[in-house]
């Protein structure tokens, strides 16, 4: 997309009227209030206006466009979530970042602290960020490491805190941790490169020997700390991942399919383990669950419901290194 003037960006939104499809449009920047008589943005005293570089998908994006999220979004609104960019002019008052900082946004704009009883995730419920440019208040935004291009920041804000929070319960992962992985999707895969960067061993799931294949490629020089499984041709895959572990079971569970899997993921698990539940990308049925808390209380297991990540886990997750 070529750049607009400096009051206006170029921007896609969704179509109402025509289901999977985007409209590209050149739309005044937001929060400038009246810009006829002028081409220089007047911002919000604490407003950041970014020159976005790169953006990424997500799965979760697809299911918008698809009408199959499950959260409310706005019809004609702007999609995406995850980019990277540069400042290219502040409010008044703005005092966390200046003038060519590289940035990217979080994606649920109303978790700051993580305490916050509200959400507003980019590209739902509010305007998201397939656009030239975007204006956010600087407490919204997190500087992004010097090592990575934009294109590898731009999945940080979902993918990256996701398989952060996930992977990084109170500070108990580390080395000698045994993660179990479903999976080779892109929070998966940021999980995988975590968790090897901090000692785990890893246990990972596909049906797919050839991505299985692919995983130890992406380990490199950790390969040795990986396992695989095919759950296809082990459809016990819960009981091979406790023999692989020495028959005590995982530490950490990164649990992807929902209730088609929760069961198995338990029974994967060790004593006092942790399984994280971040998505429900298998076949959904409260039926599968029949035994659940009798399985929860059993292995002293904690369940916890992944949804993404505040900004202070964004900027925990930054400063481990890449």
């Amino acid at each position: 997309m070529s750049s607009p003037p400096a009051t206006h960006r170029r921007v896609y939104r969704r179509d109402a009227s025509k289901p999977n499809t985007l409209t590209l449009t050149t739309e005044p920047l937001p929060g400038l209030g009246d810009t006829t008589t002028t081409t220089t943005p007047s911002l919000p005293p604490h407003a950041l206006l970014l020159r976005l570089h790169a953006i990424s998908l997500n799965y979760r994006d697809i299911n918008i466009l698809r009408g199959t999220n499950p959260w409310d979004t706005l019809a004609t609104g702007i999609p995406c979530s995850d980019a990277a960019g540069i400042v290219i002019a502040t409010g008044s008052a703005v005092t966390r970042f200046s003038v060519g900082d590289r940035v990217a946004p979080i994606l649920d704009q109303k978790s700051v602290t993580g305490k916050e009883q509200e959400r507003e995730w980019l590209g739902g419920e509010v305007e998201g960020v397939l656009a030239t440019h975007v204006v956010f208040d600087e407490e919204k935004v997190v500087g992004i490491p010097g090592e990575l291009t934009f294109a590898e920041a731009s999945v940080l804000p979902c993918a990256g805190v996701t398989a952060w929070s996930a992977l990084a319960v109170n500070g108990e992962v580390g080395a000698g941790k045994v993660v179990l992985i479903q999976g080779t999707g892109g929070v998966s895969l940021l999980v995988l490169r975590l968790a090897l960067a901090a000692g785990c061993r890893v246990i990972i799931t596909s049906s797919s020997d050839a991505k299985l294949e692919k995983v130890r490629q992406i380990a490199g020089k950790y390969a040795d700390l990986v396992e695989t499984i095919n759950y296809n041709t082990t459809p016990k895959w819960e009981d091979e991942a406790v023999r692989l572990n020495g028959v005590k079971g995982v530490d950490i569970v990164i649990e992807n399919g929902g209730t088609s899997s929760l069961l198995q993921s338990i029974a994967a698990t060790a004593k006092r383990g942790i399984v994280s539940q971040v998505g429900y990308l298998g076949k959904q049925d409260t039926r599968d669950l029949d035994g659940l808390v009798s399985a929860l209380i059993d292995k002293t297991v904690t369940l916890r419901g992944i949804n993404v990540g505040s900004r202070l886990e964004f900027e925990a997750l930054n400063q481990i290194g890449f």
